[in-house]
């Protein structure tokens, strides 16, 4: 949907000079608006033991980072980049969330010398791991409301969790080995916005974990109820009511638990950044195909959604106000037919040289991007609390994009 009238409001009348010397396309991120919305979450779980760790893979910006480590937030890292990138802003030990798949023993290693609540995904990595971390967190494999999410693919074949009916077994594994405190980690949904079905679904990571730990004797330091909070990306979507959300994940750990109970983590990105950014671009041509098209200096390497997954993305001309409205592709200018931000899309009439914008490009938007074709990925920038602009990310050069060549081939060593 349209960035929020703050976020207009502080944003759009600096544009004008913004882009006539800032080259476009590029990335903004409101600082205020992602810092408030953080606060916010907090804020919606009252006096409860809960802490948010923020998706580092949804804005794996260092100076976003760090607005949100000086929130208070965690981060939910993924790989050993996302693990240096968090430790770079001055996390700490138990300032991470480190929740992978498919895991190498070298990022195991880094995760756990970060000092990382790290979750196992499989119990055979479990196996191979020298030392154990001081907690150890089993991932629910995808089942009940998770397992019918279509974004997060088919529960009967997905590559992520321990089966049900197999963690009790993976923790008495663990204990085997000398483990005392534990935790448990639930996937939940993905970019979800029905209120009641997201507390649904983190209830029942909760119930789990409550059977689960006594099934096994164990006594569980916290419930990872993961994230996948969705924003609304179209005008007539409703938001996530995150205030109820957190009353029903408070009354469900109390319900399996008990008073006290289990420390409650969050890994959110999307609905933390998301609303938060915007994708300025420029109009460079216009033609007709048998359709109207309106090509922008920026393509889906800058913004892969709506190629990737059909997603939708409100786009405005800021400037076009009063023209006639037509129905027109917003396409970018890769040699592929998905590279298109919209089809058919409602708009006032475009012109050579307008502004557009592409709205809540704030997660998964610049963290997605890709240099095919030599389309290179554009700047990221930041509104500021005080009402300033300033670049958090250059545009990539050609000199980016031909670092990692050898221009004279190497020959192989140690062969």
């Amino acid at each position: 949907m349209p960035m929020s009238a703050e976020f207009a409001e502080r944003l759009l009348p600096l544009l004008p000079d913004l882009v006539a010397s800032y080259d476009t396309p590029f990335h903004i991120y409101d600082a205020r608006g992602i810092v408030a919305t953080h606060e916010a979450m907090v804020r919606a779980f009252g006096n409860a033991a809960y802490r948010q760790y923020f998706a580092v893979k949804a804005l794996p910006n260092p100076n976003v980072l760090a607005l949100l480590r000086a929130a208070g937030s965690g981060f939910d890292c993924s790989s050993a980049v996302e693990v240096r990138l968090a430790r770079a802003v001055g996390a700490q030990a138990g300032d991470i969330v480190f929740t992978s798949n498919n895991t190498a023993l070298s990022e195991y290693r880094l995760a756990r010398a970060a000092g990382a609540l790290i979750t196992f995904d499989d119990r055979s990595f479990l196996k191979k791991v020298d030392e154990l971390p001081e907690t150890v967190a089993f991932r629910i494999s995808p089942s009940g409301l998770t397992a019918g999410c279509a974004l997060m693919g088919s529960a009967a074949h997905s590559k992520f969790g321990v089966p049900v009916h197999e963690l009790a077994g993976a923790y008495a594994d663990a204990v085997a080995r000398g483990a005392r405190r534990f935790g448990i980690h639930g996937m939940t949904l993905a970019n979800e916005l029905d209120t009641g079905r997201a507390a649904r679904a983190a209830a029942d990571v909760i119930r789990t974990g409550a059977r689960i730990a006594d099934e096994a004797g164990i006594e569980l330091a916290y419930v990872n109820v993961g994230g996948g909070l969705g924003i609304p990306y179209r005008e007539d979507d409703k938001p996530i009511d995150f205030t109820a959300y957190a009353e029903e994940i408070i009354a469900a750990k109390e319900e399996y638990f008990g008073a006290g109970g289990p420390r409650i983590l969050t890994e959110i990105g999307r609905y933390v950044t998301g609303p938060h950014g915007v994708l300025v671009s420029r109009v460079i041509n216009r033609c007709r195909k048998g359709h109207e098209i309106a090509g922008l200096d920026a393509s889906m390497s800058s913004l892969m959604r709506p190629a990737l997954y059909g997603a939708y993305h409100h786009i405005s001309l800021p400037y076009a106000k009063g023209r006639p409205l037509g129905r027109f592709d917003v396409v970018g200018a890769l040699c592929e037919n998905l590279d298109k931000f919209a089809i058919d899309r409602e708009l006032p009439e475009p012109r050579d040289g307008d502004l557009a914008i592409v709205h809540d490009t704030g997660a998964h938007g610049h963290a997605m991007g890709f240099t095919y074709n030599g389309r290179l990925r554009p700047a990221e920038l930041m509104l500021t609390d005080g009402g300033d602009v300033v670049e958090i990310r250059r545009a990539e050069t050609y000199d980016d994009y031909t670092a990692t060549v050898r221009w004279e081939a190497l020959a192989r060593t140690g062969a």
